[in-house]
């Protein structure tokens, strides 16, 4: 039993009193674990197990600071209270004392409960010295197997943490394998973007190809596939160097709502299929967004662009144009794919190809590093035109109908505004004009 109580578990650093929990309550979980280990979180996540009426004690909560209110089980009586910088969860304890309810679990170093009223650690399965070993260790293969996402969610953990997983719960991870197809997309789906997020995740995400996880969800990935992970890490620390900019974009979520990063979607276009067509209903079938689809689709569209040797201004725009905020995806697999064959085909280590493969792109200036450039730049107008005449100014102008023919000049106008031909709204028109009369016979 661990004595020391960190300060980030009591209970007046939570965001209701301590009053409104019976006795006995426990929390458990991931913050019991965090905390011991020093790990701090701005916002709270916090898991309390009541041995009755846990559903009772969250809607007085809920009520009492007017927060929000879930029931997540009404069977196994779990609900969830949403206050604006914390979320506590309270479950009805399993089993007939705390310890059963531990036992339980999945790994040890989750099965540490704390008592606030006594403000004792409970650790009838030492997860304390797993957690100072930094040791993922199963409770035991039954209860990965009763809830299979369990055995994804030991990758997870392995990459947040920093640990290892100890070799017989890896093991049984790999005998258990095939029962994660029983899981919801979704909820796999979930637990593979921490994976994606940062480069800690990425042996991770090997190491569960490699044990057979993640075949059932992405059958087109290979090893090759990892090997290209590993690259985009590389190209997006080289990429953050050269144009903090475009590495600070690489970080941002696709949107508040979808918390995956552009990063992560460049990622997720190495595991799919690279046909655009087929990665598409491969990403439906995983129940990804529309927004997450089209980042990787898109990506996987343009990257044959961003390798050729030379390119117009026209050809730029209409990348530009179709890139749109999925640029900065596709670049980072492009600097990406580009190093991995440089470094495949000079037996190099991956980073010190994707240092010399930058350093000669700064120094030569071919497309890839103009491109970035352009992109950069706010008042480039290859890569950001702005509009000199509206569809109605044109309407009005050559006294011609709405129709698409009005878009098409609109575009025609941009690109010989990049090229330098117009600048002012009266050559624009002036330069319609001429195209429209050119395409009448006139």
């Amino acid at each position: 039993m661990h004595k020391s109580i960190p300060s980030t578990l009591a209970p007046e650093n939570w965001p209701f009193s301590l009053e409104f929990l019976p006795q006995p309550a426990y929390m458990v979980g991931g913050a019991v674990r965090d905390a011991l280990l020093g790990r701090t979180r701005e916002y709270l996540d916090l898991d309390f197990v009541i041995p009755s009426k846990a559903v009772k004690v969250a809607r007085a909560i809920a009520h009492h600071y007017k927060a929000g209110f879930v029931l997540l089980d009404a069977e196994r009586q779990i609900a969830r209270v949403v206050f604006p910088h914390a979320t506590a969860d309270f479950a009805q304890q399993e089993g007939d004392s705390l310890e059963v309810d531990l036992h339980r679990r999945d790994f040890t170093v989750n099965a540490i409960a704390y008592n606030p009223h006594t403000q004792e650690i409970i650790d009838p399965l030492q997860g304390y010295v797993d957690l100072q070993q930094g040791i993922l260790r199963m409770i035991s293969p039954a209860n990965l197997e009763d809830d299979p996402l369990r055995l994804m969610r030991g990758y997870r953990q392995a990459a947040q943490l920093g640990f290892t997983i100890e070799p017989a719960t890896r093991t049984a991870i790999c005998s258990l394998a095939s029962h994660l197809s029983k899981v919801a997309a979704e909820r796999v789906r979930v637990e593979i973007g921490y994976l994606l997020e940062n480069s800690q995740g990425t042996p991770w995400i090997a190491s569960a190809w490699e044990d057979g996880l993640l075949a059932p969800f992405f059958q087109n990935a290979t090893r090759e596939s990892l090997s290209k992970l590993a690259a985009i890490d590389s190209a997006a620390t080289l990429i953050t160097e050269n144009w903090q900019q475009l590495g600070t974009q690489l970080q941002a979520y696709v949107r508040d709502s979808i918390k995956t990063t552009w990063l992560g979607i460049a990622k997720l276009a190495c595991l799919v299929n690279p046909n655009p067509e087929l990665a598409e209903i491969e990403l439906q079938q995983l129940t990804y967004s529309r927004a997450e689809i089209r980042g990787v689709t898109t990506a996987l569209k343009l990257l044959p662009q961003f390798q050729v040797v030379d390119m117009s201004l026209r050809e730029q725009y209409f990348l530009f144009r179709d890139a749109d905020i999925v640029f900065p995806t596709a670049a980072v697999l492009a600097v990406a794919l580009d190093n991995l064959v440089e470094a495949m085909s000079n037996d190099k280590p991956l980073h010190t190809a994707v240092t010399t493969s930058l350093e000669t792109k700064a120094r030569d200036c071919p497309v890839l590093t103009l491109l970035i450039n352009r992109y950069l730049n706010p008042d480039d107008l290859v890569a950001h035109p702005s509009l000199l005449v509206s569809g109605k100014e044109l309407i009005i102008a050559l006294d011609i109908p709405a129709s698409p023919i009005i878009g098409q000049l609109l575009t025609e106008i941009a690109v010989a505004q990049a090229e330098g031909k117009v600048s002012t709204p009266t050559e624009a028109i002036a330069y319609a004009r001429q195209l429209q009369e050119k395409a009448e016979g006139k």
